[in-house]
């Protein structure tokens, strides 16, 4: 499918600040991960391979064809660092996999007839509710 250890070497990491409340060391300390992959220039995939991800990515990518990934779900670097990788892996894996084609199959004439007699069962026996004509 993809050679993954050259996929991974495409990626562009930066360490940002991570946002919310903290404490006195969440000012200091960059532990926030910002994955960057640049789809339109990548070596590792094809061009097939690159055109299924566009359609399957397209609300996920930037203008350019980047794709960007954030995670501060810990509080290490090389934690989030490693969950941003394989979350990343997984998109990709995802948007490659070939949807099976549906084959629509006929409704069997046995199924038809059942379903028609049923009715005419159901049909028979609120007839038999009414008032008789006496004309």
């Amino acid at each position: 499918m993809f050679d993954k250890e050259n996929l991974i070497k495409e990626l562009s990491f930066k360490a940002i600040r991570s946002s919310g409340s903290g404490g006195q060391h969440v000012n200091k300390v960059s532990s926030k991960i910002e994955l960057t992959f640049d789809l339109n220039n990548t070596l590792v995939l094809s061009e097939t391979q690159k055109k299924r991800l566009f359609r399957k990515l397209q609300n996920r990518l930037t203008n350019e064809g980047v794709l960007i990934l954030q995670c501060d779900e810990s509080r290490s670097q090389h934690k989030n660092k490693e969950l941003a990788i394989t979350r990343f892996l997984e998109l990709i894996t995802e948007g490659l996999k070939v949807r099976k084609r549906r084959i629509p199959t006929k409704i069997p004439k046995s199924v038809i007839k059942k379903r028609l007699k049923s009715k005419k069962q159901v049909s028979d026996k609120k007839a038999n509710r009414r008032k008789p004509d006496i004309d």
